[in-house]
């Protein structure tokens, strides 16, 4: 079935923030195990997949649309240096990637895509309610009990 350009358009800019979050929760994952950090490990590399799979539904849909899915243009990952920096760097991923699902969604309804926005809102509501929740959650904890405290139960 072919899809209309502008919902096409958008979920490739979709694919490639899903793409960037990937990378760079793997990168983050390996960096926090190598650190010995395993409770951040597993939770990373779980949140690695979970990036995985929302490009995957992405990849997907655009297939369905007649589109060819475009895996070179993914958006930067910023890689941090340490804790604080890592969990910063991956909420403002996040926080790109739902201002990124609000405009996809928008322009599925304005263009009466309701399969795709289907499943945009599925992605927004684990991008906003899993994901960009928990790292705020571990930037307060760092705020309240202090880095080397954080760090200690991260072990």
């Amino acid at each position: 079935m072919k899809g209309n350009n502008k919902v096409t358009d958008q979920l490739q800019t979709l694919l490639n923030g899903e793409l960037a979050a990937r990378d760079q929760y793997f990168a983050h994952s390996r960096m926090y195990k190598d650190w010995g950090l395993e409770k951040l490990y597993e939770r990373l590399n779980h949140e690695m997949e979970e990036e995985t799979e929302h490009a995957d539904l992405l990849v997907e849909r655009l297939l369905f649309l007649e589109a060819t899915p475009d895996f070179s243009s993914q958006d930067k990952v910023n890689v941090g240096k340490d804790v604080p920096e890592m969990l910063q760097n991956d909420l403002d991923v996040e926080y790109s990637v739902v201002k990124a699902l609000k405009t996809a969604i928008l322009v599925c309804e304005q263009e009466q895509d309701y399969d795709s926005r289907a499943i945009l809102i599925k992605l927004l509501d684990d991008t906003e309610m899993d994901h960009a929740y928990w790292l705020e959650k571990q930037l307060g904890l760092i705020n309240k009990i202090g880095l080397q405290n954080y760090l200690q139960s991260q072990m």
